[in-house]
């Protein structure tokens, strides 16, 4: 390994891999599904998986909508 990898397919620009997505069947990816679970070492020993990817790309993570009820239902 040279310690290059694709500018538009690699495990930081499609985070957050899910498991639903590591476990598939199917793996386009040119990185490993080990690479895309555990980028570094540590991650195996306290690992969070997403439900979800990531929503609208970018947009999606800095614009966050609550969808949660208003805080006078929870009085």
């Amino acid at each position: 390994m040279e310690g290059k990898i694709d500018a538009k397919d690699n495990p930081l620009k499609n985070s957050p891999h899910t498991a639903a997505m590591v476990t598939a069947d199917a793996w386009s990816h040119p990185y490993t599904r080990e690479e895309a679970a555990f980028p570094a070492p540590w991650i195996s020993e306290k690992k969070f998986w997403p439900h979800v990817a990531r929503i609208d790309n970018a947009y999606g993570d800095r614009n966050l909508v609550c969808l949660c009820p208003p805080i006078e239902e929870y009085a």
